[in-house]
């Protein structure tokens, strides 16, 4: 691995974030429904996660980031044995990986289209038992058929990442106007800072249980996230959901 040319992905990286930046500056203005900056407060913070409803869609959220770079970063590892294990070549996971991994930029165009039809609540509970059910098996399927197991690799980098643009979409609908900003940034720090844990935490088991406990550590996330949905799919601010498709 040590001739990897990772000097150019994180060139092309940046360059590509520029880009996105400078896009951003030159056609992206705010939508007819913008709400005038309020001034900052820090106080905020503490009350969006006092209220239940934003309360709900992070938790949701964060239990989706427990699993969601966890499995970005590991799976091409992961594939890596269960090739060498089979006496496959190697070199096929880094393809397999991508694929997998890019997926689920479909997914998340279905998902999108499946929260404003059938509502947000629905669709992220769903898509987070697949994604957590996919883990489960993966593992289970270490040794199994390539086909199977790619397959079901297949479906959790669908569903891994499906439901991710309806935990912001959820607390731009949630939180004060004038306060989503503070709201979502609040939501995306707290998000990457548990998935330091979480991908740090995939190695550590594997070492000591192998993959199987490893991976069904990922399937807490989604267990967690899913009771929170549920849970706000049950509250009267549901209602604010995607035009009431709760």
């Amino acid at each position: 691995m040590t001739d990897f040319p990772w000097r150019q992905v994180v060139l092309l990286s940046s360059a590509l974030s520029v880009a996105g930046g400078a896009i951003v500056l030159a056609f992206v203005r705010d939508g007819p429904f913008s709400s005038a900056p309020a001034p900052f407060d820090p106080r905020m913070v503490f009350r969006l996660l006092a209220e239940r409803g934003t309360r709900l869609a992070n938790l949701g959220y964060l239990g989706h980031m427990w699993e969601l770079y966890a499995m970005w970063t590991w799976v091409p590892v992961f594939l890596v044995g269960a090739l060498e294990g089979q006496g496959s070549t190697a070199s096929l996971a880094g393809t397999i990986a991508f694929s997998v991994i890019a997926v689920g930029g479909l997914g998340s165009v279905v998902g999108g289209v499946l929260a404003d039809r059938w509502g947000r609540t629905a669709i992220t509970s769903a898509a987070m038992v697949v994604s957590g059910a996919s883990a489960l098996s993966a593992a289970m399927l270490f040794d199994a058929s390539l086909w199977l197991l790619v397959s079901v690799l297949f479906v959790w980098g669908f569903t891994v990442v499906a439901d991710s643009a309806q935990f912001s979409a959820a607390i731009t609908e949630l939180s004060p106007p004038q306060y989503v900003g503070t709201s979502l940034t609040m939501q995306t720090a707290m998000g990457f800072l548990l998935t330091l844990f979480s991908i740090q935490l995939v190695p550590m088991v594997v070492d000591s249980v192998g993959w199987s406990l490893a991976f069904a550590m990922l399937a807490l996330g989604p267990v967690v996230g899913v009771a929170a949905m549920l849970r706000l799919r049950a509250l009267p601010e549901s209602t604010r959901l995607a035009g009431g498709r709760r």
